[in-house]
């Protein structure tokens, strides 16, 4: 098992190596406009995952993982002479999906929005069902009238008896 803070620094140099390979060395006129996103290197450094992203449709996606799948020898062998360590890791390209997963979200954005606009533009123009405050409210006049001295009485059960108190 590799030194954590080792496997990130091949990942990293792996990432540079690959990069390089992919934009001077492999002349495929199907190879896309590809972006090397990430690498993830085992514990002990046996098998890379090299996570790549590419601009264009589905069928040039396609077209750069075919080519990536049949440069992986030279990809590899150029990798191992630029590590230059005792045993070259196994190359695996993976599609990214993390443009799909934004592209998605955007649109999720873009329908909130959307919906929001049409709430905002129904409430405009909306009126209250009942009265604007359908909460009842004691005018001064009828709260003078009804409290009196200001005293109340208020019967309590306890139980068999009935007794009588004064509330202020």
């Amino acid at each position: 098992m590799a030194d954590p803070a080792r496997a990130r620094k091949v990942a990293d140099r792996i990432k540079v190596l690959v990069a390089e390979m992919l934009e001077g060395r492999i002349k495929d006129e199907r190879l896309g406009f590809v972006t090397v996103t990430d690498v993830r290197v085992t514990g002990d450094l046996q098998h890379a995952s090299v996570f790549y992203t590419v601009f264009g449709s589905d069928e040039e996606r396609q077209a750069t993982a075919d080519v990536l799948e049949e440069n992986k020898g030279r990809i590899r062998s150029a990798v191992g002479k630029g590590l230059q360590i005792r045993l070259t890791p196994s190359l695996e390209f993976i599609a990214d999906a993390i443009p799909e997963g934004a592209a998605h979200l955007e649109e999720v954005l873009a329908e909130t929005r959307r919906r929001d606009e049409e709430l905002a533009a129904a409430a405009r123009g909306a009126a209250y069902a009942g009265e604007p405050d359908p909460y009842r409210k004691v005018e001064d006049e009828d709260l003078d009238d009804d409290l009196g001295d200001g005293l109340e009485d208020v019967r309590e059960i306890d139980g068999d008896e009935d007794t009588t108190r004064e509330v202020r």
